[in-house]
């Protein structure tokens, strides 16, 4: 086990630093040919759903399950968006740049935060397979991630 004295979002340096992690990805993702038919329905409140989603994620405020519909909304945003493994490879493309410009220089730290993407978009793509409307059941709570990767359930606190 990893021993670390602040969370991911700490050393990440909060929901701000997340904020210009997303703006920085949303623009290349807007302008990307590939990518920019999915988010054809972006708005700028993306950009701070995801911030907040995000810190959550990494162990900050529960602030998107509390306020924004948690775990169920997340997966049902991504419901009918058809999201191929060509477009999910463009998207982790696209985010390591990101996180490359916007998150501090530390290896660990970004392995984390783009192994948490690589598991997050995986599931995104079998996700948006299913059709707007369809059923998901229960997710179970926001995942968590770690100085060692994805928190068990019953090891959370």
């Amino acid at each position: 086990m990893t021993e670390h004295s602040e969370t991911l979002v700490e050393a990440i340096g909060g929901t701000e630093a997340l904020r210009r992690l997303s703006n920085t990805f949303y623009a290349a993702v807007l302008a990307d040919p590939l990518l920019a038919p999915v988010f054809v329905n972006f708005t700028p409140t993306h950009i701070e759903h995801v911030a907040v989603w995000l810190a959550e994620i990494f162990g900050g405020p529960t602030r998107f399950t509390d306020e924004l519909g948690g775990h169920p909304a997340l997966l049902g945003a991504h419901l009918g968006l058809s999201i191929t493994e060509e477009q999910r490879l463009r998207w982790m493309e696209l985010m390591g740049g990101a996180v490359e410009k916007e998150l501090p220089d530390d290896a660990l730290l970004r392995r984390r935060v783009m192994e948490y993407f690589d598991w997050g978009t995986r599931i995104a793509r079998d996700v948006s397979a299913e059709p707007v409307g369809a059923e998901l059941g229960d997710p179970g709570p926001t995942p968590r991630w770690s100085w060692d990767g994805l928190v068990k359930a019953e090891d959370r606190d």
